[in-house]
């Protein structure tokens, strides 16, 4: 990559870890498939904050949902039979949540009650749902990622609308993860993980999308994964492989990059704190919260409607 203005580097810092409690030791089926078995006492992922600037995270392996207060005290809000990756507000009190191994799900963060929300469509089970964002409109777009990769591009991007109606928008995707839109919601870009790149996907007035092109190549063992955008209209990537949050310009150029710490896995990240401009990112390998203050706020995340 060629850039006639290399882009600045700055540390993450650890704004929390995992206490040792709620850290399990021992195998699971979901480390099994994804982590050649290796022993994972967690694996976060799916950072959102609610009003009162709390931020909740999800631990995929042991399907759980963990509340952050600002202080960094950790609580735990859910624990069931699943596989929570996404999170995104359905409104101030439900959070909606792309789950591998149960499709689309909803929690109750008062009660903990954790109920399906869309499970399987025309009575066919998904992949493996991964990530989701609302758009103004209250349209949900989430991705499709299962075991999809190069040798078998068949991840899917779907649209599902306050009506009801679930529209397929992609299904040759080779591991669609995180998703993010512009500030005028006429783009979104889709994470491509083991493809290493983001996608640039034009959304049109009737519907549909078109001109689907690929936007930034990344590199390393494994691709982008979480997205978010700013108010400048620049795109975050956390890149787990490299470590990384790319603050990408209109051009796909980096004018930052947020680095953890040696080993981090940077899965994906929200902007919180005051006035937004400060962006928490999961380190799923260490188990912990990581965090850096940028020059512009999070764009405010929609919800349903």
């Amino acid at each position: 990559m060629f850039l006639l203005n290399p882009p600045q580097v700055r540390e993450l810092e650890v704004f929390t870890s995992m206490p040792a409690h709620f850290r399990r030791r021992e195998r699971s089926d979901w480390a099994d498939a994804n982590r050649g078995g290796t022993v994972t006492d967690s694996f976060l992922e799916g950072p959102v904050f609610d009003d009162a600037g709390n931020l909740y995270v999800t631990d995929i392996p042991w399907g759980r949902i963990f509340r952050i207060d600002p202080q960094g005290a950790w609580t735990l809000v859910a624990e069931y039979d699943g596989e929570p990756n996404g999170m995104k507000f359905l409104n101030a009190g439900t959070l909606l949540i792309t789950d591998y191994k149960n499709g689309l799900m909803q929690l109750d963060v008062v009660t903990g009650t954790v109920t399906p929300y869309l499970e399987r469509r025309n009575s066919e089970r998904f992949k493996g749902v991964n990530d989701l964002i609302f758009d103004a409109e209250g349209n949900l777009y989430f991705t499709d990622q299962g075991q999809s990769g190069l040798h078998d591009p068949s991840g899917r991007l779907y649209r599902l609308r306050p009506n009801g109606q679930l529209d397929l928008l992609l299904a040759n995707v080779p591991s669609p993860n995180g998703v993010a839109l512009s500030p005028d919601g006429r783009v979104l870009y889709l994470a491509v993980t083991r493809g290493n790149c983001v996608w640039r996907v034009p959304l049109l007035p009737d519907g549909s999308v078109a001109k689907v092109g690929q936007f930034f190549t990344s590199y390393g063992p494994s691709g982008p994964d979480g997205l978010a955008v700013d108010a400048q209209g620049r795109l975050l990537v956390a890149n787990p492989g490299l470590g990384y949050v790319w603050v990408l310009n209109h051009r796909a150029e980096p004018e930052w990059v947020l680095r953890g710490p040696a080993g981090a896995s940077t899965t994906n990240l929200a902007f919180g704190g005051a006035g937004g401009r400060t962006v928490y990112v999961t380190d799923s390998t260490h188990g912990q919260v990581l965090r850096a203050q940028l020059d512009a706020p999070g764009l405010p995340l929609a919800r349903g409607r």
